[in-house]
């Protein structure tokens, strides 16, 4: 089963938690995973070189909040904060609502599977040889301190005639252990023979087991609260 679902959504509750974290009734709940959806391609499309992996939106009945995990957090915040003051009046615009954006740097880049297959995506599409590509990448990983690394690409490789999938596994990627710390990204290469698709999983070690026991009772404690409109009951 490991091997057939998404390592991040496999692990919620274990070391994992939400991207999206908040409550609504049915009637607005669609609004709200479209707005996010909506929030998280405008950062990406905008704010590509800031080097972001993640992006968290946690709302409540008065804001939202939108925390982004960035390897150069200068690039978003801008001189004297005018930057990341203008990427807050463009999202409260998507969301109408007060908009909060926090900022958290990433301590590894090279450790985030999600940057990684961004990385080796800009590489396909400047044409360089995509084997050469997985191996420098793996080898980079490997020496910035991971455990293992696996990568897959799928499309036409190569300019090849036929689709087909190419993999590259270094050292340990144990996905049925759910309290192994697994890095998951996934992106597509948009090359002049196609789409390429890309996956990368890194392993990072093991999580302490008191990091995981308190990762699930704070997710067993959680108390849902609607975000914004009327109450559950009246949606």
């Amino acid at each position: 089963m490991g091997h057939k679902v998404n390592p991040i959504g496999f692990r919620i509750g274990i070391g994992e938690d939400w991207r999206s974290r908040w409550y609504a009734s049915k009637k607005h709940f669609g609004r709200y995973v479209v707005e996010d959806e909506k929030v998280r391609q405008y950062v990406k499309k905008n704010y590509r070189f800031a080097g972001i992996p993640r992006i968290d939106i946690e709302r409540t009945r008065e804001q939202v909040t939108v925390i982004l995990y960035t390897a150069r957090p200068g690039i978003i915040i801008g001189r004297k904060g005018a930057e990341i003051d203008r990427l807050k009046d463009d999202l409260e615009k998507i969301v109408s609502s007060e908009v909060q954006v926090r900022i958290k740097e990433v301590e590894k880049p090279e450790l985030e599977a999600q940057l990684v297959s961004e990385g080796i995506g800009e590489q396909l599409q400047k044409r360089s040889p995509f084997r050469r590509v997985l191996k420098r990448t793996a080898e980079n990983v490997m020496q910035a301190g991971a455990k293992g690394i696996k990568i897959q690409l799928g499309g036409r490789l190569g300019g090849s005639e036929m689709a087909r999938r190419e993999r590259l596994v270094n050292g340990e990627i144990p996905l049925h252990t759910l309290r192994a710390d697994i890095s998951y990204g996934f992106t597509e290469a948009k090359t002049t023979y196609g789409h390429i698709g890309i996956k990368v999983w890194i392993y990072r070690g093991e999580r302490p087991e008191k990091e995981v026991r308190r990762a699930a009772h704070a997710q067993a404690d959680q108390v849902p609260q609607e975000s914004a409109g009327p109450n559950p009951g009246q949606g």
